[in-house]
């Protein structure tokens, strides 16, 4: 029997029964800055091995497309030059970006790809955060609607010197969900794409329901609560991912686009979902918008759920969720 593979943001239970039969297959990598695993059905195993391949490469492709790491990147290409004019791009990271401003309207602006203005002044690692003389110079770029799309001659322009943009709030879950669509155009009926705190399952684990445990935010090696899962897609966002803490604050890597400072409200937000790029994109705006406007957002959402834990460790619910508690 494997070991348990704990994946940042999430404990994959449901792998803890994996045996070495030939009709599941797997395949762990390390790809857009995380820990991203592939595991599948398939009677063929070099068919399976292949289609995980397929996945993995899949990701690859979105990663240097969408990094803000690689400057050679379609969106590093961007970010260099769409304060100067408008810059062509890809039909495909074109409608995402769409996407991402959709969610700024439905959250009110807590979701924001522009916060990386301020948030490229901050290194977790180093345990670095911008002055308050460049935040303040930095919030002015913070503004979803700096982003202007010509859906049809495919470009994007900025209206203000300073924005960049960031999509690190809805690449992995749209990842995975890329991922997946390769799984079921090709037959796979079972099988769990995870990139991070994104995760994505299609069918069933012999027989029953995925097993995904939230992790306790103040302990790597707890579970606070178990959801099964089955054709869905869960996301969570947490304040333990990228942290580093100064003088008993906690500085992390979701920054409230308001303030483009930390957001505090609370520790984690696991959203339930059909697809992975709307759970990743709503688990950031909820911990940004907290616990009442958080689930105010979620119960107005058809087929999406939450699981809250707020700054004293206790756990809220979405209305479909807390009638099953």
């Amino acid at each position: 029997m494997q070991h348990i593979h704990r994946i940042i943001g999430l404990l994959l239970c449901g792998l803890l029964s994996l045996t070495a039969s030939a009709d599941w297959h797997r395949k762990d990598a390390a790809i857009m800055g995380t820990a991203i695993s592939v595991e599948l059905w398939h009677d063929d195993p070099q068919r399976g091995g292949e289609l995980i391949n397929a996945v993995l490469a899949e990701m690859h492709r979105i990663d240097a497309m969408m990094s803000t790491w690689k400057p050679d990147s379609d969106l590093s290409r961007i970010n260099r030059t769409a304060a100067l004019g408008t810059v062509p791009v890809n039909r495909e990271l074109r409608q995402l970006i769409t996407r991402t401003l959709a969610f700024s309207e439905l959250t009110g602006g807590a979701f924001d790809i522009t916060y990386a203005s301020a948030g490229r002044y901050y290194d977790y690692r180093k345990g670095e955060k911008p002055g308050d003389a460049e935040l303040e110079a930095a919030l002015p770029a913070i503004d979803y609607r700096h982003v202007v799309i010509d859906t049809d001659n495919s470009t994007v322009r900025y209206r203000h010197p300073g924005v960049t943009i960031d999509l690190g709030g809805i690449a992995k879950g749209y990842a995975v969900d890329r991922g997946m669509n390769i799984l079921q155009q090709a037959g796979v009926r079972h099988a769990l794409i995870s990139a991070g705190g994104d995760t994505r399952v299609i069918g069933n684990r012999w027989g029953r329901a995925w097993q995904v445990g939230i992790r306790d935010p103040r302990n790597a090696a707890g579970i606070v609560t178990m959801i099964p899962l089955v054709n869905r897609a869960i996301s969570t966002s947490g304040d333990y991912e990228r942290y580093f803490e100064e003088d008993g604050v906690r500085y992390h890597h979701i920054l409230n686009p308001g303030t483009g400072k930390s957001a505090g409200a609370v520790r984690s937000v696991s959203i339930i979902g059909n697809t992975a790029t709307t759970t990743d994109a709503l688990s950031t705006s909820v911990f940004v918008l907290g616990v009442e406007k958080g689930l105010q957002l979620v119960n107005r959402q058809a087929d999406i759920e939450a699981v809250i834990i707020d700054n004293e460790g206790t756990m809220h619910f979405s209305t479909g969720l807390a009638m099953v508690q």
